[in-house]
């Protein structure tokens, strides 16, 4: 899974992700551990189809001239976020529930100045100058949640299927502290058992499965809607411990989001375009940028 700006034309702000994920097959056996955890959380409905998943990512963040090498105060500081994380889901009447735990490093060991230097010296852009400024090395911990209700919504359009899925979620942690709120609208043919693509921020490395009900083409277009009040984010506040590089948060986010997913028998091509309002008050421009995913079912 890949998100960036260039598919906006821009190179600031949130302006690259990556993301590797694995989930087991449906068909295989769930590990005892992934049941037994499944049964500890309370919410989590104890008949429901439990399924684990893994995840393995990058993210990095720049000011809006990455040409400087000291960038003015106001502007977003460099900051690199290298993460593992595991995750597990129940289903139970179309309504999922999903827990994922995030650990990782934000700071110079997370190698985002290597990576975004490399990419810029091979794609002939401009050198980031200003990486000297990132955030300090500290560990990043985030437990998120997110309850999400399939087909609350469905009807029969121009020989198609439109419906509405809704969720509600939080995050805890030192890199991100919010509660947010949203849905996702899908309209197309054969639409697969999904609650819509998924995104990386901070994102969910378990899921359901996505294959069609026939071996023909299967198509959907998507937007959707979320909102965020915020309490924490590193990227804007700053370390936790030390002093560092911040700008001032707005407490409130919203994003709107649209896209399309096509599935062919055992694979799964999506991109979505996300419209992010302001973050911070300094912020010059709205931090726009494009996620595109491949999948792919064994």
């Amino acid at each position: 899974m890949l998100e960036n700006d260039v598919f906006y034309g821009e190179d600031q702000d949130y302006t690259n992700g990556v993301k590797f994920i694995w989930i087991p097959d449906e068909n295989s056996q769930t590990p005892e551990w992934a049941l037994n955890s499944a049964r500890f959380i309370p919410w989590f409905p104890q008949a429901g189809k439990v399924q684990h998943g893994y995840a393995f990512g990058q993210s990095m963040f720049t000011p809006s001239d990455i040409t400087i090498v000291d960038p003015p105060e106001g502007e977003r500081p460099y900051a690199g976020w290298l993460y593992a994380a595991i995750g597990l889901a129940s289903e139970k009447n179309q309504q999922l529930d999903q827990v994922s735990l995030m650990i990782g490093v934000i700071g110079p060991a997370a190698l985002a100045q290597e990576t975004q230097t490399f990419v810029h010296d091979v794609t002939g852009s401009d050198k980031p100058m200003g990486w000297d400024t990132q955030l300090s090395n500290e560990i990043g911990l985030v437990i998120s949640h997110k309850h999400s209700w399939r087909e609350l919504l469905s009807y029969d359009l121009l020989h198609n299927k439109i419906d509405v899925s809704p969720y509600v979620g939080t995050a805890l942690g030192n890199v991100f502290t919010y509660a947010n709120a949203g849905f996702t609208l899908r309209y197309g043919k054969d639409l697969p058992n999904d609650y819509g693509p998924p995104r990386l921020q901070p994102g969910m490395p378990s899921g359901v499965d996505f294959s069609l009900n026939s071996p023909h083409l299967g198509w959907y277009l998507f937007a959707g809607v979320e909102g965020r009040a915020v309490v924490r984010n590193i990227f804007l506040d700053g370390n936790s411990f030390v002093d560092s590089r911040s700008v001032e948060k707005f407490p409130f986010v919203g994003d709107f989001q649209f896209g399309f997913v096509i599935d062919w028998k055992n694979i799964r091509l999506s991109y979505t375009h996300v419209l992010r309002t302001e973050e911070y008050r300094t912020q010059q421009v709205n931090n726009d940028f494009g996620a595109l995913t491949i999948g792919v079912k064994f």
